[in-house]
């Protein structure tokens, strides 16, 4: 029998000097607004990157034909606080439905007009060792672009 080796999570951490309530509205619901729609893996070109915003909802990237590709799933939805979605993607980056890394995301005020954004990809092995480890190098290296750019929306769209 073959032995599961944990692979080490990645763990990324962003300051926002925005409400607790707002930063959360602008990760999930204003998803369309911060992701680029040059990081998809279905088809291309995309027109909107969305999260159905509720427990079970998906990650969605709807491409101009209107072809949707499913790419997680919310497995936990407490809103403002934190959501976890099964991140359904493989390691060659097309959608997957058996692929089951997991994105837990926090938010933690830090007074009434900043946030701590606390984001941990886990759960790579459940890929496999080669394929798991090929994820974590990728998503280690593109997530912090990615919550940057995050930041960058939820401070300049505050009201």
């Amino acid at each position: 029998m073959s032995e599961i080796v944990p692979i080490a999570p990645v763990l990324k951490q962003v300051h926002v000097r925005a409400p607790i309530t707002h930063a959360f509205e602008v990760f999930t619901s204003g998803l369309t607004r911060w992701w680029p729609h040059t990081h998809g893996v279905g088809k291309k070109p995309i027109r909107t990157v969305l999260m159905e915003p509720r427990l079970g909802g998906r990650w969605l990237e709807i491409a101009e034909d209107g072809t949707e590709t499913p790419v997680a799933k919310i497995t936990l939805w407490e809103p403002p606080h934190r959501f976890v979605m099964l991140w359904q993607v493989n390691a060659q980056w097309q959608p997957d439905a058996t692929m089951h890394s997991e994105v837990d995301v926090r938010f933690i005020a830090e007074g009434a007009e900043a946030t701590r954004v606390e984001l941990t990809h886990h759960k790579f092995e459940t890929m496999g060792a080669e394929a798991g480890a090929s994820m974590r190098r990728d998503v280690d290296g593109g997530w912090p672009g990615l919550m940057q750019r995050f930041v960058e929306e939820a401070e300049r769209s505050q009201t």
